[in-house]
């Protein structure tokens, strides 16, 4: 899950410790020879220059001893200058999404994100006029990544657009419940969701008060953290347990933009 409740940016050494991919100072041996190594921490040292600071850092665990060292990895980054202060309280830090490897798979990969303080949640955007922005390793340069970030801080009045409408869009209790159905199509198939039972009124149900209410913003936030959190049961066969924690980066966000794309067709 990304939660990102850091004031403080993370140093060198705290990324290292949960990312030691970040700062590999060669590529896997197994790329081509026409592969350009690029190391994730110049991003890392030119996001800084943008202003753009490091509050979370995750690797995929390796499946094999040759791919340690080079595996996928992510960074999340947040610039306190750019906040979005919501008329209602509830304050949201736009976030970039940085996902890279150096086994010459992956290019560096942007994507948009919001971090909601009031529950510590952090989401994923992705939609048709705000999606990834991929940069290869060959010809990278400062000037092309400083083109890009601004060119997705530009785009923030959309994520705005989309949470306003959100917002002033008033479910029933029967879209409530239609729109936990389809949430919960982001992180069980179909087959699995014919095979447990799953209580909608406790995921529809608030954790905390300042997401009570009927609006698609307060509803989709609570069904958001508690499908990515594991915060709810399910019944399969006469055995009833208790749903997994999201660990995974990957799998993380994609449920998140799954779900974020899923809300924006109840926005009225």
């Amino acid at each position: 899950m990304l939660n990102i409740n850091n004031e403080d940016f993370l140093t060198r050494e705290q990324i290292a410790k949960v990312a030691p991919t970040v700062f590999a100072s060669n590529p896997s041996p197994e790329v081509s020879k026409h592969y350009t190594h690029i190391p994730t921490s110049t991003i890392l040292e030119d996001m800084e220059k943008l202003g753009w600071g490091v509050v979370d850092a995750q690797e995929v665990q390796s499946r094999t001893p040759h791919t340690k060292g080079f595996q996928k990895h992510l960074l999340v980054f947040r610039n306190n200058d750019i906040v979005i202060n919501g008329e209602d309280g509830d304050t949201v830090f736009p976030q970039i999404l940085l996902t890279n490897s150096h086994d010459g798979k992956n290019a560096f990969t942007f994507q948009a994100g919001l971090f909601r303080m009031i529950c510590s949640n952090g989401l994923v955007v992705s939609t048709q006029d705000f999606e990834n922005v991929k940069m290869r390793h060959m010809g990278y340069t400062f000037e092309d990544l400083q083109e890009n970030i601004h060119d997705m801080v530009n785009r923030l009045p959309l994520t705005v657009e989309s949470m306003n409408k959100m917002k002033n869009t008033i479910l029933s209790q029967q879209q409530k419940v239609d729109f936990a159905k389809n949430a919960l199509k982001s992180r069980f198939s179909d087959q699995e969701l014919n095979r447990i039972q799953i209580d909608l009124d406790q995921l529809l149900t608030p954790v905390r008060r300042e997401d009570e209410g009927d609006n698609l913003w307060n509803v989709f936030n609570v069904v958001q953290e508690k499908i990515i959190e594991g915060d709810f049961d399910y019944v399969f066969g006469t055995k009833s347990r208790k749903a997994r924690k999201i660990k995974n980066f990957q799998q993380d966000q994609k449920i998140n933009t799954k779900l974020f794309n899923t809300a924006l067709e109840y926005a009225a």
